[in-house]
């Protein structure tokens, strides 16, 4: 039914839409929204405008705009949630666990001492202690307050 990340991407920037589609920032680099699906709460997904399925097959403006996003989700991460590592990493292509192999995005989560780590992965359970919908409106103020 099409790329979320490219739905994302041309949605209006209203805010009924952007809440519906969990969107932090939209702009010339990129999207930063939260993971509808994700490990811990926060965990963000950065993305190119463009979907290219392939980190190589970005020019080097658009690795660029992907890094200044990646770095901003890491700052949004300390300054909202305080977490005590933040991961960040891409899988590319479906062997290696992406699940939108034909759009390249770099996942940004929040790590702490004693988190749950693979639950899902082990016990197909996870555990998010806090609602998408707070982390959400949470995140949108730090994001206001970092201007």
């Amino acid at each position: 039914e099409g790329c979320f990340l490219c739905a994302t991407a041309a949605s209006p920037l209203t805010a009924e839409a952007m809440r519906e589609h969990l969107l932090l920032l939209s702009d010339s680099r990129g999207v930063l929204l939260l993971n509808r699906y994700p490990y811990t709460n926060g965990h963000l997904l950065v993305a190119p405008r463009e979907h290219v399925g392939d980190l190589s097959d970005l020019t080097r403006e658009q690795r660029h705009g992907l890094m200044d996003l990646a770095d901003l989700s890491n700052r949004l991460l300390r300054a909202s949630l305080n977490p005590q590592g933040v991961n960040l990493g891409m899988n590319l292509g479906r062997c290696a666990g992406a699940g939108v192999p034909g759009h390249a995005h770099l996942h940004a989560v929040p790590r702490w001492n004693g988190d749950v780590n693979f639950m899902d992965v082990v016990g197909s359970v996870r555990v998010i202690p806090q609602a998408l919908e707070r982390s959400y409106e949470r995140m949108r103020e730090a994001l206001a307050g970092m201007g």
